[in-house]
């Protein structure tokens, strides 16, 4: 059974003088892995020139690049701009839609999207009340359906889902259990498992835990930097296998 070897890392939070992968971190991820995966927080305070210092980073890279952006890069309200940013550096930058690669003789589907809070079942909020309770809720109903069209219209060997925020409490834990519904929603689980999805990356939770899984048995990894505590980690999938993964490269400071 072929395998695809994913590197992921999210919340980078790269500013004008900080990099993502400093002291040559990508020069051998070509060797390592086959597409990598950043997902979301990008940049430190939402402007594009930070966008654009990661880009510099990527550009050549000999290995596709899939992204979706984060709270933080909507921050000043330059998404476009850093979306623009990153794809000068061909990094394909995904909300609500969906790629294919082709990679060791399978097709691997990335489905991406920012998704958005609103808590897990048994502690969620609701559309119900105040504008602003509803407008919240209906953005990250929004934002799920959004992850859900871009998986159920590709076809592939190899489903990923691709979001900042967290489809399950379980890669949670380490994180106040008040701040919950501003980390992730239910109904990202929800468009994952209706989906037949081989696994899920997100980013946002830098106290929580790496590992999760969603209600319909979907594996879930929190890449985020502070809980992987490595440049970037890379995970095996294969259609049909488990999930598995190792640390390539650690973190120094730059």
């Amino acid at each position: 059974m072929a395998e695809i070897r994913v590197a992921a890392v999210g919340d980078v939070h790269v500013g004008r003088d900080t990099r993502a992968f400093p002291d040559g971190r990508l020069d051998q991820l070509h060797d390592q892995a086959d597409v990598l995966l950043l997902a979301g927080d990008l940049t430190q305070h939402g402007y594009a020139h930070e966008a654009g210092v990661l880009a510099g980073e990527l550009l050549g890279l000999r290995l596709p690049v899939v992204a979706v952006l984060g709270n933080h890069d909507y921050h000043q309200g330059d998404e476009s701009r850093i979306r623009a940013e990153l794809e000068r550096a061909k990094v394909i930058v995904l909300e609500g839609q969906s790629t294919v690669l082709h990679v060791s003789g399978m097709e691997i589907g990335i489905a991406g999207a920012k998704g958005f809070g609103g808590g897990f079942s048994g502690a969620c909020g609701s559309d119900f009340g105040e504008d602003e309770m509803k407008a919240f809720m209906r953005h990250s109903r929004a934002r799920a359906d959004a992850l859900y069209a871009a998986l159920e219209g590709v076809r592939c060997d190899v489903k990923i889902a691709l979001t900042h925020y967290a489809p399950t409490k379980h890669t949670l834990l380490g994180e106040r259990l008040e701040i919950y519904p501003f980390l992730g929603s239910y109904y990202l689980a929800e468009a994952i498992d209706r989906t037949g999805c081989t696994a899920a990356f997100h980013g946002h939770a830098h106290a929580g835990t790496e590992r999760g899984i969603t209600p319909g048995g979907v594996p879930v990894r929190n890449v985020a930097r502070p809980v992987i505590k490595h440049a970037y980690k890379v995970y095996t999938l294969s259609n049909g296998a488990a999930l598995s993964d190792v640390a390539i490269a650690s973190v120094r400071s730059a």
